[in-house]
């Protein structure tokens, strides 16, 4: 009978994903229930059936990120982003490099080029957008959503920035999904493109290990340029985040001090 750390290593040379960094906790609560779901009997049988089901493995892969995402999640910080930290890009350049990590099906990258198309022309917008998941990837590309995921969005970006197809579902226009280039990462793993002035990764970090989280900190760190920004997720504060060299200008914004 296959215990967890069985499956664990199973899943590894499976889908080469890690779940050693992942809460142990919350990751096998998620994974049983999935397997419970899907009616088989514990670790050993479904491993088997994923190793030959490609629709259960990437069902299994999209589950594993926890793609849980919405256009303009927490509107009061991106008020913030908006007020306070794109003013203080803008001094520093007219053209600033944006990275959004974990970015999932892409409601966030998407938010932000609508922001920044207030204040700048959207041919000059270039964000950089990555996730492990190559499905979320695939979903952000074609740009087209469900009517709740775009609640909490402003009224006057669903008018100008959305193809509403029927009562259900809106298509983002080319002008936005334009200024995004998606590309698959792996926040664990990768080597980390660099070059930044503002990195925006929400509500992902809150399922890694404590020595996860400090990895990629670290790495973060080291993709920002002088001053750059980290936009953290509503659960994720950085605590002591002098020790990865970085001060906290707002709560869940952060600026890189060396």
């Amino acid at each position: 009978m296959m215990d967890y750390e069985g499956f664990k290593r199973e899943i590894f040379k499976l889908t080469d994903i890690d779940l050693d960094s992942y809460k142990e906790k919350q990751m096998k609560r998620r994974i049983e229930a999935l397997i419970k779901k899907n009616n088989y009997d514990g670790f050993a049988e479904y491993v088997e059936v994923l190793k030959v089901d490609q629709v259960l493995y990437n069902e299994f892969v999209n589950y594993l990120t926890i793609n849980v995402s919405e256009f303009y999640r927490n509107p009061e910080q991106w008020k913030i982003l908006e007020e306070e930290v794109l003013p203080m890009l803008f001094k520093k350049t007219k053209t600033p490099r944006i990275w959004s990590a974990a970015c999932s099906t892409g409601d966030e990258p998407y938010t932000l080029s609508m922001i920044l198309s207030k204040y700048m022309p959207s041919d000059k917008i270039k964000i950089y957008a990555t996730d492990i998941d190559k499905q979320a990837m695939e979903k952000a590309k074609e740009g087209v959503y469900n009517v709740k995921s775009l609640e909490s969005l402003p009224e006057e970006f669903k008018q100008k920035y959305f193809t509403k197809i029927n009562n259900d579902v809106y298509k983002v226009t080319d002008q936005i999904k334009k200024c995004v280039e998606f590309k698959q990462h792996d926040l664990l793993k990768n080597v980390y493109p660099s070059g930044f002035d503002l990195i925006v990764c929400r509500n992902v970090l809150i399922y890694f290990t404590e020595e996860a989280k400090e990895k990629i900190y670290e790495r973060f760190n080291k993709s920002l340029n002088e001053e750059g920004i980290l936009f953290v997720g509503s659960t994720e504060q950085i605590i002591f985040s002098n020790k990865f060299n970085f001060k906290s200008m707002r709560t869940f914004f952060y600026t890189k001090t060396n």
